[in-house]
């Protein structure tokens, strides 16, 4: 499988019109917040745990189970939901499209995992890797939250996409992964984002990077590894992009908008699918109603996350259209897991600051991830110019906000 296949099957025809984008990029916001403005008012007349999250927390060293809900929820963490109610959500729809696609159902969305069909053996390899880091650094919970969840959205199922799926190839992606990203990220937070005052998603996905990079290296050198990375660096690497589909007319291209935003929920685990999104996006709601102070680290600014959320990959699929025409692709999620949310945290969910890092981080990233990934060399994923842009557009972004007048 070529390295350089990251695009999902957008389904578009060699035009996507502008008016057609606006309306579908408008009715997916408006509905977000609706949705947030509604789960607000619940979560006030609810009556949450309070410390929910930190009991949790405190609670994870010394119970399995709590041990098990920490896992879960790291599979939702890269989205800032970090809750195991939310990661029911996410499976269940990510199986469901899986099935449906492999049934080939009309309602089965865009091709989970890009049509690699690789999607069991990413899981497999996401969950080890993810799994391993939890068995590794888990003694550090003792001292407070830890990056475990780092390696479930990087070099594990990189490694699947980019060489294929196989028992072998699985494990090395899940050891790689745990054995550099999470400690990576620990020394970062420590050394970098603490004493600077910066969010913590820098660290992690300056993580992601590097431990990506140096995962790809090593797989030149493992002789079971070698054998594909060499055929990839010598492959002219055409990308490959998927045969559009006939569309036309406003509506078209509105729910095809729609479709993408809604998409970019789940494209931080490279599944890029609108069930497996809409399962996530179920699982949150569930979950702050259950108990408003516990997803998202107990901020009680999950409403707002959404909305940003929404908001900034809507702004990015509208802005950066021309790249998704003839069924390419673009990186509009990347702010939707780093700037955006992380804005949100930063001001405690203010009005002003949630829009504006919204809008910053959708035109921002894709500026800074196309051109990396662009240049990396066959064997290395794509992404990982998305994590580097996560890493840069946060840093730039979330502070800058801060000085805008009623904010900072």
């Amino acid at each position: 499988m070529s390295s350089t296949t990251t695009s999902t099957e957008s389904g578009t025809s060699a035009e996507l019109r502008l008016p057609g984008m606006l309306l579908g990029a408008a009715g997916v916001v408006a509905v977000f917040g609706l949705v947030a403005l509604g789960l607000s008012a619940a979560a006030r007349g609810l009556h949450g745990t309070p410390g929910a999250y930190d009991g949790w927390l405190a609670a994870v060293p010394h119970s399995l189970l709590d041990r098990v809900g920490w896992f879960l929820g790291d599979m939702t963490e890269p989205q800032f939901y970090k809750s195991p109610v939310a990661t029911v959500g996410l499976l269940a729809g990510a199986a469901l499209a899986w099935w449906a696609g492999r049934r080939g159902a009309r309602w089965a969305g865009f091709p989970i995992s890009y049509g690699s069909g690789l999607w069991p053996w990413a899981l497999g390899a996401a969950s080890l890797s993810l799994l391993l880091s939890n068995i590794a650094f888990g003694w550090a919970l003792a001292d407070g939250w830890q990056p475990t969840f780092v390696p479930f959205v990087c070099v594990a199922t990189a490694v699947v996409l980019v060489h294929g799926g196989g028992w072998v190839r699985l494990v090395t992606g899940a050891v790689l992964g745990a054995a550099t990203t999470t400690p990576i990220a620990m020394l970062l937070i420590a050394t970098v984002t603490g004493p600077l005052g910066l969010p913590v998603v820098v660290s992690n996905t300056a993580a992601m990077s590097v431990g990506t990079v140096i995962s790809f290296l090593i797989c030149r050198v493992l002789p079971w590894m070698r054998e594909t990375a060499a055929a990839l660096r010598a492959d002219p690497g055409q990308e490959a992009t998927p045969t559009p589909a006939p569309r036309t007319g406003v509506l078209a291209d509105a729910f095809w908008t729609v479709r993408r935003v809604v998409a970019d929920f789940t494209e931080t685990q490279f599944y890029a699918n609108e069930i497996a999104s809409i399962g996530v996006l179920l699982g949150v709601v569930v979950a702050v109603l259950l108990d408003p102070a516990f997803p998202a680290y107990g901020s009680g600014v999950v409403p707002q996350i959404l909305f940003a959320q929404a908001l900034t990959s809507a702004v990015g699929v509208v802005v950066w259209r021309r790249v998704y025409r003839g069924g390419g692709w673009a990186p509009t999620y990347v702010s939707l897991v780093s700037v955006a949310p992380a804005t949100v945290l930063a001001y405690d969910g203010g009005l002003l600051a949630t829009v504006v890092g919204a809008v910053a981080g959708a035109l921002l990233c894709p500026v800074i991830a196309r051109p990396i990934s662009a240049r990396l060399p066959k064997d290395f994923h794509p992404f990982i110019g998305n994590t580097i842009a996560m890493a840069v557009a946060t840093t730039i972004v979330v502070p800058l906000v801060g000085l805008l007048p009623g904010v900072g």
